[in-house]
């Protein structure tokens, strides 16, 4: 199994569907795109690399990943800039041919690849206050590694439609972070996309 792939797969989705989001980024004129990539694709190659956030011991070959995108359900959210979360989650699965019509877990769910990686995507649908609920479910059920979870979600601090992916952190007052840390065990060592939504005009 090659992380990298997956990565680049998410990644390479996220810049595609920057154009999708309902929002005037045709007036910013800086890059868009950040992430350091060289955090989640060298498995073991610094205490800081997602293969050693909560162990050392490498995954198994049938070991999914799981894609969180955090977000409201319902229609009257669509579109708003808190659930940039879902659409690219909804982004992925359509670039992968991944159906997300079923429902487990309190969330909007599917199973797929990315490349040669098993991915598990969901859309948890509790709102986002109570987005552990979902996050800690599928974790615990399936036995996912703290590594092997993705959790994407809307950042107010970051400029529009910036992506920046980390292996670890906080909740940095997000109370869908929150939520999903805390039914972790209060573990956040765990990856997370996350995507500007601060409107910074020329």
């Amino acid at each position: 199994m090659n992380p990298s792939i997956l990565w680049k797969g998410i990644m390479n989705v996220g810049a595609c569907s920057m154009s999708r989001f309902q929002f005037p980024i045709r007036h910013f004129t800086k890059p868009l795109i950040s992430c350091n990539m060289s955090l989640l694709s060298v498995p073991n190659s610094s205490a800081s690399s997602i293969s050693t956030t909560i162990d050392s011991t490498k995954p198994k070959q049938n070991e999914p990943w799981l894609i969180v995108g955090l977000g409201n359900p319902g229609k009257k959210f669509n579109g708003t800039r808190h659930n940039v979360g879902f659409e690219m989650v909804d982004a992925i699965a359509e670039a992968e041919g991944i159906s997300m019509s079923s429902v487990s877990f309190k969330a909007l769910f599917g199973k797929g690849y990315i490349g040669d990686v098993p991915v598990i995507l969901a859309k948890p649908q509790t709102f986002m206050n109570l987005s552990g609920e979902s996050v800690g479910a599928i974790v615990s059920y399936y036995k996912i590694p703290l590594k092997q979870v993705l959790v994407i979600f809307d950042d107010l601090d970051l400029p529009f439609a910036k992506l920046r992916l980390l292996p670890k952190g906080g909740h940095g007052g997000h109370n869908g972070m929150k939520s999903v840390i805390n039914h972790l065990k209060g573990n956040s060592g765990f990856p997370r996309l996350r995507i500007g939504k601060f409107m910074s005009f020329l």
